[in-house]
C-alpha cells in the first residue's frame, strides 16, 4: 500500500472540563494534536502506512505524546528529538452563541527551533507516495519554513504528489510582516498539487481577491464565483496546482453548524452533500479530519474527486462528534453516513 508522510508539531492541549470557561477551571483535560499529526491519526486509521515527522524535547510529556501516535498506528521512528519544550495550546470550547476560544503556547518550542539539515528528507521519503504539510508550521518559526521548504524540494524532486492546508492563523505569524509571509508561503506553494483553503487565506497569503461578480446573481451562486475566481487565480500563480478544495462552515451557532465542500480541478467544480451537525461534541480538527480522508481516497483514486470530496466532508462531519484533535472512526463508519446512515443505532 502507498505510503504518506506529514510533517509538523504535535502539541500539548489543555482545556478546561466540558463548557467551562478559562476563569471557572480547577483542572484540564488532556489530548494531543496538530494539523499534520490528526491527519496522520485520520490516515492509520483507514489503514494507511503513514510516518509523521517533528521535533519534540526528550522528556516525559513528549513520551506521551509519541505514546499517543504510536497508540493509533502512526510511524515515529523518525521523529527527532531536541529542545527544552513541547508546544502548548489552551482551549476554552464554545457553547451556543459564545464562540470557542485558543491561547497558544508555542514560543521557542523543540519544532519552532527545527532547522534545515536536521532530517535526512532523501531518507525519509525514500518510497513514500504522498507528502502533507500545512501552513502552521512556517508561521511558527523561519527556521521552520525553512526545513518544511527543504522537504517540499525533496518531494518534488522525487515526483511525491504534495498537499497543503493553507491554514492561515493570524496569533501565530509574528517574527515577519505581510510581505515576507507572501513571498515564505509563495515559494513552499509553488511545490505543491494539492491545496485546501479559501478565499480568505489567498487574500491574507497572496493578495488574491476574487474579481468583480454580477450583482444580479444568488448569493449561493455569487460565493461559488469567488471561489473559482480565486481558484483560477491561484492556479495562473502555480501551475503545479492539480486541485483546489474549500470547506464551507455555516456556524449556526457554536453548537450547530452546517458543513460542505466543493473542490476545482480547473475544468469541473464539484459538490458535496451538506451536513447538518447538532449539538457538537468537539469541532476542532474538522478540517484535519477532512484532508486526511481526502488523501486517503485521492491516493489511490486520484482523479475520483466526487468520491474523494464525499468522503472527506462525512468524515469531518463525524469528527465533530468525538472529543479531542484526532478523528477515530473507520472507514466503514465514514462510508455508513455518507450511505444515508445517520441514525446513530448501537452496532451489534
Amino acid at each position: 500500500m502507498k505510503k504518506v508522510v506529514t510533517f509538523g508539531e504535535i502539541l500539548l492541549r489543555l482545556s478546561p472540563p466540558e463548557n467551562l470557561r478559562f476563569s471557572q477551571a480547577n483542572s484540564f483535560d488532556v489530548q494531543f494534536g496538530g494539523g499534520e499529526a490528526n491527519a496522520a491519526v485520520s490516515l492509520a486509521n483507514y489503514g494507511v502506512p503513514v510516518d509523521f515527522i517533528t521535533r519534540i524535547p526528550n522528556n516525559d510529556i513528549a513520551q506521551c505524546a509519541l505514546l499517543e501516535m504510536r497508540k493509533r498506528g502512526v510511524g515515529t521512528n523518525n521523529i527527532l528529538f531536541g529542545g527544552d519544550r513541547l508546544g502548548i495550546y489552551f482551549l476554552e470550547n464554545g457553547a451556543v452563541s459564545r464562540g470557542s476560544k485558543v491561547v497558544y503556547d508555542r514560543e521557542n518550542s523543540s519544532m519552532s527551533e527545527i532547522t534545515p539539515g536536521m532530517i535526512d528528507w532523501d531518507k525519509v521519503l525514500d518510497g513514500v507516495a504522498w507528502f502533507h504539510w500545512c501552513g502552521i508550521t512556517p508561521a511558527i518559526s523561519k527556521s521552520a519554513a525553512d526545513a518544511c521548504l527543504e522537504a517540499v524540494k525533496v518531494a518534488s524532486a522525487k515526483g511525491i504528489t504534495i498537499s497543503t492546508d493553507f491554514n492561515y492563523r493570524a496569533k501565530l505569524w509574528k517574527y515577519c510582516d505581510h510581505n515576507e509571509r507572501q513571498e515564505i508561503m509563495t515559494e513552499l506553494t509553488s511545490y505543491s498539487t494539492i491545496i485546501l483553503g479559501s478565499e480568505y487565506d489567498a487574500k491574507m497569503f497572496f493578495n488574491i481577491l476574487p474579481k468583480e461578480i454580477s450583482a444580479e446573481l444568488t448569493k449561493e451562486e455569487k460565493d461559488k464565483e469567488a471561489f473559482l475566481s480565486v481558484c483560477n487565480q491561484v492556479k495562473e500563480r502555480f501551475p503545479s496546482i492539480k486541485k483546489f478544495i474549500k470547506t464551507i462552515r455555516e456556524s449556526v451557532s457554536a453548537s450547530h453548524n452546517n458543513l460542505e465542500a466543493i473542490l476545482y480541478d480547473g475544468e469541473q467544480l464539484y459538490e458535496s452533500p451538506k451536513y447538518e451537525i447538532t449539538d457538537i461534541v468537539d469541532r476542532v480538527g474538522g478540517g484535519d479530519a477532512f484532508i486526511g480522508a481526502l488523501i486517503y481516497i485521492l491516493l489511490n483514486n486520484k482523479n475520483d474527486n466526487q468520491k474523494a470530496l464525499n468522503f472527506a466532508i462525512a468524515a469531518s462531519a463525524l469528527k465533530h462528534t468525538i472529543k479531542g484533535d484526532a478523528n477515530l472512526v473507520t472507514v466503514e463508519e465514514v462510508e455508513r453516513l455518507m450511505n444515508g446512515d445517520a441514525s446513530g443505532r448501537v452496532s451489534r
